[in-house]
C-alpha cells in the first residue's frame, strides 16, 4: 500500500475551506460573548441570553481552538516540503510575530479602552487613556473591565509562534528516513480496529495542564503536531474517511444531549462526583478530537476544489482573524446602547462585523505591501 503523500494535489483545497469556516465562526462566537451570562466580555449587554451563548459558545468553544492549530501543524508539514528549517523560522517571524506586536500595539488597545468605558463611567479620551494599556491589571488579567494590558485574540498568533519553534526539530526529524519510519509506525497503529477512537487519551492528559497567557500549552501543541502527522501518511485520512460517520455522530451526539440537558436545567442534580468528571472529560477532550476528525474526513470528500470565493479569501483568512474581534467590539460597544431585543442585536452585530472586516481586508488590508506585511500576508506579486 502507498503510504506516500507524494499522490495528494498540490493545494489541499478541503483545509482552506475549514480554515474559513473556523474563522467566519469566530463572528458568530465572539459575538455572542456580548450576550454571556456566565463569563464577562470587553463589551457586555445589559440583557444577557443563555440561549446564544449554548448555541454559540458551549457548542462551538470546546473544538475551534484545537481545530486552529491542527489546520496550521497540516499547513506546516507541507510548507517543510518545500522549505528549509531555517526559510520556514524566518517566514514565522513574518507572518506570526509582525503581526502579533502590530496587533497588540494597534487593534488590541480599543478593545481594552471600550471595554474600560462600557464598564463604569471612564470619560477620558482613548489618547489619554492609551499609556494605561501598557499597565498589567491583575484583578483583570484579560483586559476585559479595567482598562488594562491584554493580547485579546491575539493570544492563539503568540502561542502558533512559540509551539512553530518548538516543534520546529522534531518536524524536521519527522521528514527524514527515521523519523518517516516512526510516522509509518504511528500510521500502522491508528489503522487498527477501534484505536482512532481512542486517540483523545492524548489530549485528554494534557487537558488538565494550567493555561499560559491565553491557552493551555500542552493541550494545544498536541493538535498541532497531530495535525503535521496525520499529513504525513495518506493511511491516516483514509482510517479518518472509513470512520467519519461514527466521528461525527460520537462527537455530537453526547455533545447535544448534555448541552440539551444544561441548557434547558434538566441536568440531574446530586449526581457522584466521578459523573461530572466523566462529561468534563468527555467535552473537553474526546469531542474536540472527534469533531475536527470528522470535519477533516467530510472536508476531504465533499470540500476539495476551488472556486472565485475560496480564492479571494484563502490568503484572507488570517487578516480577518487578525481583524475579526476589535471590528466586533466597536460594533458592539454602540449597538449594545440600544434598545431592542438581544437577539436582534447579536444578528445586527454579526452582519455588520462580518461587512465591516470583508470591506476593510479588501480596501486597506490587501492592496498595499505594507498592510499585507503588516497582516502576515505574501507581498504583491
Amino acid at each position: 500500500m502507498n503510504t506516500s503523500p507524494a499522490t495528494k494535489p498540490q493545494r489541499l483545497y478541503y483545509i482552506d475551506w475549514l480554515r474559513l469556516v473556523a474563522v467566519f465562526l469566530l463572528f458568530f462566537f465572539h459575538t455572542a460573548r456580548i450576550f454571556d451570562p456566565w463569563e464577562n466580555f470587553y463589551v457586555h449587554n445589559d440583557h444577557v441570553s443563555p440561549v446564544l451563548s449554548y448555541l454559540f459558545i458551549q457548542s462551538i468553544g470546546p473544538w475551534q481552538m484545537s481545530l486552529f492549530f491542527l489546520l496550521a501543524g497540516a499547513s506546516t508539514y507541507y510548507a517543510l516540503r518545500k522549505r528549509s528549517g531555517g526559510e520556514y523560522t524566518r517566514e514565522r517571524f513574518k507572518r506570526l510575530l509582525i503581526p502579533f506586536v502590530f496587533g497588540v500595539l494597534v487593534l488590541i488597545p480599543p478593545q481594552s479602552y471600550l471595554g474600560l468605558l462600557n464598564h463604569s463611567d471612564y470619560a477620558k479620551s482613548f489618547l489619554a487613556w492609551f499609556p494605561n494599556f501598557f499597565t498589567l491589571k491583575f484583578e483583570d488579567v484579560d483586559g476585559y473591565f479595567l482598562g488594562g494590558h491584554t493580547w485579546g485574540h491575539l493570544w492563539f498568533i503568540l502561542h502558533l509562534f512559540v509551539y512553530s519553534l518548538l516543534a520546529l526539530p522534531l518536524f524536521l526529524y519527522l521528514n527524514g528516513e527515521s523519523g518517516q519510519r516512526w510516522v509509518s509506525r504511528i500510521a500502522g497503529v491508528f489503522t487498527k480496529p477501534g484505536l482512532i477512537f481512542l486517540f483523545p487519551l492524548l489530549p485528554v492528559l494534557m487537558n488538565e495542564f494550567p493555561e499560559v497567557a491565553g491557552g493551555n500549552p500542552l493541550f494545544y501543541i498536541a493538535f498541532f503536531v497531530c495535525g503535521f502527522i496525520i499529513m504525513a501518511d495518506l493511511r491516516f485520512m483514509d482510517t479518518m474517511d472509513k470512520h467519519r460517520l461514527i466521528l461525527l455522530l460520537l462527537g455530537i451526539l453526547p455533545f447535544a444531549g448534555v448541552l440539551t440537558t444544561s441548557a434547558t436545567s434538566s441536568w440531574p442534580t446530586g449526581m457522584p462526583e466521578w459523573v461530572d468528571t466523566i462529561i468534563d472529560t468527555y467535552v473537553d477532550g474526546f469531542v474536540p478530537w472527534y469533531v475536527i476528525l470528522a470535519m477533516l474526513a467530510y472536508g476531504r470528500q465533499l470540500l476539495n476544489f476551488s472556486n472565485r470565493f475560496l480564492r479571494y479569501f484563502a490568503e484572507g483568512a488570517y487578516p480577518l482573524y487578525i481583524l475579526h474581534q476589535t471590528v466586533i467590539v466597536i460594533i458592539g460597544y454602540f449597538v449594545v446602547q440600544w434598545d431592542f431585543a438581544a437577539a436582534a442585536k447579536y444578528a445586527l452585530i454579526v452582519a455588520l462585523a462580518l461587512a465591516g472586516n470583508v470591506l476593510t481586508y479588501a480596501v486597506l488590508v490587501k492592496r498595499t505591501n505594507v498592510t499585507r506585511f503588516l497582516f502576515g500576508m505574501k507581498p504583491k506579486s
